[in-house]
């Protein structure tokens, strides 16, 4: 996308707590894209033809269908309203660009099809994905990592040194890695002795992995894939205001927005 071009993208949040006003800067600061903030449950709508079609991409930083209960079991989750996983679907057979970020990965539990579209899932409690049974995800707050560029003629990667150092919560979590195509990959330790376990933290007890173990995970950290029509990427960055100030970050996301306006550019 040209500097010189405006992408009107509907940024989409609800389901995760986040710092909004700097947040949104991130949008504020990009010259050519027109956002729109909008929320769970008027999201929904997005799916409905006439309501995408004023949108050019859209950006995912929501987390549907996970109700936190603190109590037993600590969150239930609940099945996408009737219709909308083929409203989606359609949506995407005819093209529409989305990049997720960061904790939408977590989204639609009790859907699978959504993981498939996005490429992974974060469990809060154990489950199973693509016919394995994993137990719940892992997190890990104000990682100092460093990310190498897997494929430097992509345009997401424009303009993006072959390796940087960035600041941020990092995951540990099932990827669909045959089913994508990598971008990025950090050089932090996907282990469980580096992580703490996301069951533990919605009961109450934060930083703990006392008890909980997770096979090794992958260090991809940013990749794309077509579903239907539609570009899509996936960009684990994004925990809070100091990721959102980060150059690099700023960069990645709005390539990605350009990438995911134009299937051309894939």
């Amino acid at each position: 996308m040209a500097d010189s071009e405006v992408c009107r993208v509907a940024v989409v949040t609800k389901g995760h707590p986040f710092d909004a006003p700097a947040f949104f800067d991130v949008f504020d600061s990009m010259p050519g894209i027109d956002w729109t903030h909008v929320e769970h449950p008027e999201a929904l709508e997005l799916v409905e033809p006439q309501r995408a079609a004023e949108f050019d991409a859209f950006v995912m930083y929501d987390m549907p269908g996970i109700e936190f209960t603190r109590g037993d079991p600590p969150a239930r989750f609940p099945e996408p309203p009737a219709g909308y996983p083929e409203a989606l679907r359609a949506l995407l057979d005819a093209g529409k660009g989305m990049v997720f970020l960061h904790h939408a990965i977590a989204g639609w539990p009790a859907w699978e099809g959504y993981a498939d579209i996005i490429g992974g899932r974060f469990h809060y409690q154990p489950a199973a994905l693509a016919g394995v049974d994993y137990p719940d995800s892992g997190y890990r707050h104000d990682v100092t990592h460093t990310i190498d560029v897997l494929d430097p003629s992509h345009p997401i990667c424009a303009g993006i040194d072959s390796s940087f150092t960035i600041t941020d919560e990092v995951y540990l979590f099932p990827v669909l890695e045959s089913r994508v195509r990598p971008l990025m990959r950090s050089r932090h330790d996907f282990v469980d002795t580096d992580f703490y376990s996301a069951d533990l933290a919605i009961r109450g007890s934060r930083n703990d992995r006392a008890g909980w173990h997770h096979p090794p995970g992958s260090n991809l950290v940013a990749w794309t894939s077509t579903v239907g029509a539609s570009p899509i990427a996936y960009i684990q960055f994004g925990d809070g205001p100091v990721t959102y100030a980060d150059t690099n970050y700023r960069r990645i996301l709005r390539n990605a927005i350009g990438w995911a306006a134009d299937l051309t550019n894939a």
